[in-house]
């Protein structure tokens, strides 16, 4: 396996293996995220747009198996921005961390440590003062919540990242098991730098 730190045209030219890989990933709960080449396209224009952007792909041989991504948060999706009315947070000085993606076949090896320790870096190079993600929230009671899931908040809390009060956003996708496209809450979780 290989890291590659994909910026600029490199990132450009990683889309679509980005588009094909969050389709799969986030197919599982708790996404639950029944996606298409169309709206994958237009989404991650973001960080083709974003100067400041990064993508961490992960490479089983000439397969991304594995990506994470970044950029600074006035750059992403004005849904986010919606997300910290009424806090002190300054989104000029808050770097997003979007996906975290990783094929199930790969976990458990470290690799979404080293996702974090690279976007903390890069963004900390930048100069900026804090850092964020969304994690989608879903009823604990679900009927397609696997009896066996463990949440990762462990995970972040150990690297520091707790819920940002009063900060969530909402965006809507259509579910694997639904007609049509429904609204979700995404709690940002954050730290400083």
């Amino acid at each position: 396996m290989r890291t590659e730190i994909l910026t600029g045209d490199a990132l450009s030219g990683a889309l679509d293996d980005l588009a094909h890989l969050r389709i799969r990933v986030f197919r599982d709960w708790p996404y639950l995220y029944d996606g298409t080449a169309d709206y994958e396209r237009t989404y991650l224009k973001a960080y083709e747009r974003a100067l400041q952007a990064i993508v961490i792909g992960i490479y089983d041989q000439d397969e991304l198996v594995g990506a994470s991504t970044g950029a600074p948060l006035a750059e992403h999706a004005d849904d986010f921005f919606q997300a910290f009315d009424g806090t002190d947070i300054k989104i000029d000085k808050m770097f997003y961390c979007g996906e975290s993606l990783l094929l199930p076949r790969y976990r458990g090896q470290g690799i979404g440590h080293q996702f974090f320790d690279q976007r903390e870096a890069f963004a900390r190079d930048l100069g900026f003062e804090q850092i964020c993600f969304a994690a989608v929230v879903r009823p604990a009671d679900h009927p397609l919540r696997p009896h066996d899931y463990q949440p990762l908040d462990g995970f972040w809390h150990k690297r520091g990242y707790d819920r940002l009060h009063g900060a969530v956003a909402h965006f809507s996708w259509k579910d694997i098991d639904q007609a049509a496209e429904t609204e979700k809450p995404l709690q940002m979780w954050g730290r400083d730098l």
